[in-house]
């Protein structure tokens, strides 16, 4: 679902701290200047997400965005952003590279380092944020590729474009059952655009540890069900150490630990959402992907997720209200256990 925000709806005074907060809890903590009298600013800002990729669909006056080193230390989890440009014309900075984006072309860039984008006239974007550890891309290539415009001339980078934008508007394409399906190919095809726009010649000296990369990740998916998955079976399974394990992934930004265990609560989260979510307990749903300790699993979806994950499961498995007193009660410690 997504949440709208129009500054039209809010006084004059409070708008500027409005936009604000808006993007401070829902998508990325920046600092917003926007160049004139609060009376004279006017936002219209759609915020909602597909899985673990977060949306921002805005148009408003014109504005400076700025993500200073400060804010940039502060994220637990690097991510990558989408910039999406519909109408106008804007300026993105980022790792000592200035670059205009025309209407038509788009640009990627990462939330661990400083940035700063120039809305002089007017802002039409979408912006999407990505888990770092999803697209699974090389430090350097990630580097080099940012603040760059990917533009119709690259017809990869001109299908994402196309697809991209339509999932940013496309609210029922979001909604389960089609969020879980459609965020791989989604990660996939940005990963292409970024690849091909970079050049088979730019990546032919990484090719082998790149492969071996999305080996491992392809690897893990395919044994997220399994409780003794780790990084000992992992180095084996493909002839590395453990300490090369570790380093090949890093290259990527990836942590093992974390990425695995956002895997497993994105699965848990399909199925508290899918046919068997109300038929299983949550307590085992979540053992089938590894969460041994319900009170961990259930302190752990709601710090991704926001939500419980029996709020999750009964918010896609409505109880019927004649039924709903009796089935409900109350919540605690142990409500991953129902």
């Amino acid at each position: 679902m997504t949440s709208v925000l129009d500054t039209s709806c809010v006084p004059q005074q409070d708008r500027e701290e409005a936009i604000r907060a808006a993007l401070w809890e829902s998508f990325v903590r920046v600092d917003v200047d926007h160049h004139r009298p609060a009376r004279d600013i006017s936002v219209r800002m759609g915020l909602g997400a597909v899985g673990p990729i977060r949306i921002c669909s805005a148009r408003s006056t014109g504005v400076t965005v700025r993500r200073t080193g400060r804010l940039a230390r502060q994220d637990e989890e690097p991510m990558v952003f989408v910039g999406l440009q519909m109408t106008g014309t804007s300026v993105v900075e980022q790792h000592g590279r200035q670059s205009v984006l025309q209407p038509g072309t788009f640009t990627v860039y990462e939330s661990i380092v400083p940035y700063c984008l120039h809305f002089d006239q007017a802002l039409d974007h979408h912006f999407l944020r990505i888990p770092r550890a999803a697209l699974a891309l090389p430090d350097r290539a990630l580097r080099d590729i940012a603040a760059s415009p990917l533009g119709p001339d690259n017809p990869v980078a001109r299908l994402a474009f196309s697809y991209l934008s339509e999932l940013a508007v496309s609210e029922d394409t979001r909604s389960a059952p089609y969020d879980e399906a459609i965020v791989r190919p989604s990660v996939e095809l940005l990963r292409a655009a970024v690849t091909s726009q970079l050049g088979a010649s730019r990546l032919k000296q990484r090719l082998p540890e790149t492969s071996l990369t999305l080996r491992i990740i392809q690897y893990v998916r395919e044994h997220l069900a399994d409780p003794e998955l780790s990084a000992t079976p992992i180095a084996a399974a493909h002839d590395i150490s453990v300490r090369q394990l570790y380093t090949v992934l890093a290259r990527s930004g990836i942590s093992l630990g974390s990425w695995v265990r956002s895997q497993r609560l994105a699965e848990c989260r399909r199925e508290l959402a899918g046919p068997g979510g109300r038929t299983r307990t949550i307590a085992g749903i979540a053992r089938s992907w590894g969460f041994m300790d319900p009170a961990h699993f259930s302190k752990a979806f709601k710090k991704a997720y926001g939500v419980t994950p029996r709020a999750w499961r009964d918010l896609n498995h409505p109880i019927p209200h004649r039924h709903r007193s009796a089935a409900s009660g109350p919540s605690g410690p142990d409500e991953a256990t129902a």
